[in-house]
């Protein structure tokens, strides 16, 4: 009996503390938010669950998360049947193969990672076979690494009318993924571009684009993406990761 006390306290004691996460991620928004002369209710935690358990994720669902953001399809298949009962939005964040396709159409709302034509007309043409919508976001790639996905920025444009022509899609906005690097001017041009490239993609006014959503930001740079304009933030470290102690 002893020894699984012992067991449950140090079990407890490696766990996130996720509800005071939540309160500190809502404080650095309202503060970011502040200094750009926005409402901090206008920017969406999309909760980022990369190697995040089901119980995890559940017990965020009940400290307020709505919005849950999965990489890989295979792990998302594990979780999804296990959180059926739960009011959340699934969004796919990861690069998404189009043999995955009819399995991610049966989990996500929303799929973040456009980064192709030739993927937006496969899910087109899944969506269509399942009788379904799909709202979609353009993946760009805003800062020219090899080493990332997303669509070169001279191409948004074009791409969002090319998208605009397929039934069974909604394009609701832009996502990029900021560069790994300490140079915070070059991770703040990044999201500057693309807010420049939603602002140019509306002032078209393509048929069924409504670019409603800047998705930009991570556990490290989202003051600086809600800064810059985004409203949607992933953030996964800074909610299910114990706070490192200095």
């Amino acid at each position: 009996m002893q020894s699984n006390l012992f067991v449950g306290i140090l079990i407890s004691k490696a766990m996130p503390n996720i509800q005071e996460n939540l309160l500190k991620i809502t404080e650095r928004i309202s503060s970011a938010a502040k200094r750009a002369n926005r409402n901090a209710s206008e920017v969406r935690i999309i909760a980022a669950t990369k190697d995040v358990p089901a119980e995890m994720i559940r017990e965020s669902v009940f400290h307020g998360v709505k919005d849950i953001g999965e990489n890989r399809i295979q792990e998302a298949e594990s979780k999804y049947d296990k959180l059926s009962d739960l009011p959340i939005t699934w969004h796919m964040i990861g690069h998404l193969q189009t043999n995955k396709l009819k399995k991610a159409l049966r989990m996500f709302s929303v799929i973040q990672s456009v980064d192709s034509l030739e993927l937006a007309e496969k899910i087109s043409e899944e969506a269509g076979k399942a009788g379904k919508s799909v709202e979609i976001l353009l993946e760009i790639n805003t800062s020219g690494e090899a080493s990332k996905y997303g669509i070169i920025p001279e191409k948004a444009e074009e791409m969002a009318e090319s998208i605009s022509m397929l039934p069974n899609l909604s394009l609701r906005g832009l996502m990029t993924v900021g560069p790994l690097t300490g140079d915070k001017e070059r991770i703040r041009g990044c999201f500057r571009l693309l807010k420049s490239l939603k602002d140019r993609i509306s002032a078209r006014g393509y048929p069924k684009v409504e670019l409603k959503y800047l998705s930009m930001g991570m556990s490290d740079d989202f003051e600086m993406a809600i800064e810059e304009g985004a409203n949607m933030i992933r953030v996964g470290q800074a909610i299910y990761e114990q706070p490192h102690k200095h």
